[in-house]
C-alpha cells in the first residue's frame, strides 16, 4: 500500500490543531472540581444535619413514651395516686432526658377507673430553626382487687 504524500501532510497539519484544542479544553476545566465542591459540600452537610436532627427527635419521642409508660404503671397501681405517677415521670425525665428532650411538661390524671399520662416537649435543635414537637400519651385501667360476685 502506497502512502499518499498529500494525505500524510494533511493529517500532520490537523494534529497540532487537535492537540491545541485539547490543551485549551483542559485549561478551561481547571477549577471545575472546586466549584462543584463549593456547591455540593454545604448541601451534603445540610443533609447530614437533617438526618441527625430527625434521629434526635425520634430518640426524644421514644424517651417520652418510655417515661409515660413507666409513670402510668406507677399511677395505675392499687392505692397509688396521680401525684405518685407525676413524681415518677419527673424523676425519670431528670435521669434520662438530658439535653435530647427540652422543656418537658408532664400531666398525670387519675380517676376511679383509669389513669392518663401525657408528656410533651421539644427535641433538641441540631438543625438551626427547626423545632420538632414531641408528644407521648398513654392510658390504662386502675389495678384493684375484686371479689367474685355470687353467680359469676
Amino acid at each position: 500500500m502506497a502512502h499518499h504524500p498529500a494525505r500524510v501532510s494533511a493529517r500532520s497539519r490537523r494534529r497540532p490543531h487537535v492537540r491545541a484544542a485539547a490543551v485549551r479544553a483542559a485549561r478551561s476545566d481547571r477549577g471545575a472540581a472546586s466549584a462543584e465542591l463549593v456547591v455540593a459540600a454545604p448541601l451534603l452537610l445540610l443533609l447530614l444535619l437533617a438526618i441527625v436532627q430527625f434521629a434526635v427527635a425520634e430518640h426524644a419521642q421514644h424517651l417520652a413514651q418510655a417515661v409515660a409508660d413507666r409513670a402510668l404503671a406507677v399511677a395505675c397501681a392499687q392505692d397509688s395516686t396521680a401525684q405518685a405517677g407525676q413524681a415518677e415521670a419527673e424523676g425519670q425525665l431528670a435521669v434520662l432526658a438530658g439535653p435530647s428532650l427540652q422543656h418537658p411538661k408532664v400531666t398525670v390524671t387519675r380517676t376511679a377507673t383509669g389513669a392518663d399520662v401525657e408528656i410533651s416537649g421539644e427535641a433538641a435543635a441540631v438543625f438551626p430553626g427547626l423545632h420538632l414537637r414531641v408528644d407521648a400519651h398513654t392510658s390504662g385501667h386502675i389495678e384493684r382487687f375484686t371479689t367474685p360476685q355470687p353467680g359469676n
